[in-house]
């Protein structure tokens, strides 16, 4: 018999080593909200709006998983605020790795491998919010999940609050 177990939710913060300073702003209140409603933070570990995030976490005294791209420290993986780095030595590989441990995906800004990850994340079912990011669409006829979007951060903020708190624990089976 399998007994129920509970965990505290995974949110995953997605987005670039480079980041402008509103990005890094928005990724770092985000990495406190999630802290403050018991959340763990999970990112790819490295610089930008990865370490912003994680640095708002640990700031607002929660967890932090860096899921990283390489296979042993680098200069910029793990980032200071990692608290549990994984090492995958699977470069953007990871980012499969990131989306199926979460409960919910954030998007801030990024690059190609941001893209990759809200792909994974409609493909694999893990509910994405996006903000100063990505747009995507499905195509004509097709009735495809898309990722949330906020234009305003203020609008993402206090979403992800009224989320997070609604969603602290459950059971995972």
């Amino acid at each position: 018999m399998i007994r129920p177990v509970s965990r505290a939710p995974v949110l995953a913060v997605l987005g670039g080593s480079r980041a402008t300073d509103e990005e890094i702003r928005v990724a770092e209140a985000v990495g406190a909200i999630a802290a403050s409603n018991d959340w763990v933070v999970l990112t790819g570990g490295g610089p930008g709006v990865m370490a912003a995030a994680s640095r708002g976490a640990v700031g607002a005294g929660g967890r932090t998983i860096g899921v990283l791209p390489v296979a042993t420290p680098t200069e910029h993986y793990p980032n200071p605020w990692v608290e549990m780095a994984v090492f995958t030595g699977a470069g953007s590989a990871r980012n499969t790795f990131n989306v199926l441990s979460a409960d919910l995906c954030v998007a801030i800004g990024g690059g190609a491998g941001t893209l990759s990850e809200i792909a994974l994340s409609l493909k694999l079912g893990t509910e994405v919010w996006c903000w100063a990011s990505w747009s995507i669409e499905a195509p004509p006829g097709r009735s495809e999940v898309e990722p949330r979007r906020f234009e305003s951060r203020d609008d993402l903020l206090d979403a992800l609050g009224q989320r997070l708190s609604r969603d602290r624990s459950r059971p995972l089976c």
